[in-house]
């Protein structure tokens, strides 16, 4: 399975895993599934750092390369395709960032791991973390 972490799953995967369902963890961890994180969810992760909203244990450059790589997690590069495809979305979710996942979702056939019910709405494969 290819997995795409939502960022709120991106960070508790790496921080506090206890907040993960144990099918979400062994998913995670499941060597046969490809884990994938948005760039989009790096910045949202350097916008809220920056805003003092999140503290991580280390710098941001620190965590990303920790918690991305071929052991850990590949990044998801944003490309047109993903941005034309946010634009078809309906507004069922107003967040920029979310709605850009379920686009790179339908885009890269991937499965959205996420605990935000709403974006059931939009039809893409979900991994719920609850």
């Amino acid at each position: 399975m290819k997995l795409l972490l939502d960022t709120h799953v991106w960070l508790w995967s790496a921080l506090e895993t206890s907040k993960l369902s144990a099918p979400t963890r062994a998913a995670i961890l499941d060597p046969a599934n490809t884990i994938h994180v948005c760039a989009a969810s790096i910045w949202e992760v350097a916008i809220k750092t920056e805003l003092g909203k999140l503290a991580l244990p280390v710098p941001l450059a620190d965590f990303v390369a920790a918690q991305t790589g071929p052991d850990v997690a590949a990044v998801l590069n944003i490309t047109a395709a993903h941005a034309v495809a946010v634009a078809g979305l309906p507004m069922h979710h107003r967040d920029p960032f979310d709605r850009l996942l379920v686009a790179q979702a339908q885009v890269e056939g991937l499965t959205l791991v996420t605990v935000d019910d709403v974006l059931r709405a939009y039809g893409v494969p979900i991994l719920g973390t609850a």
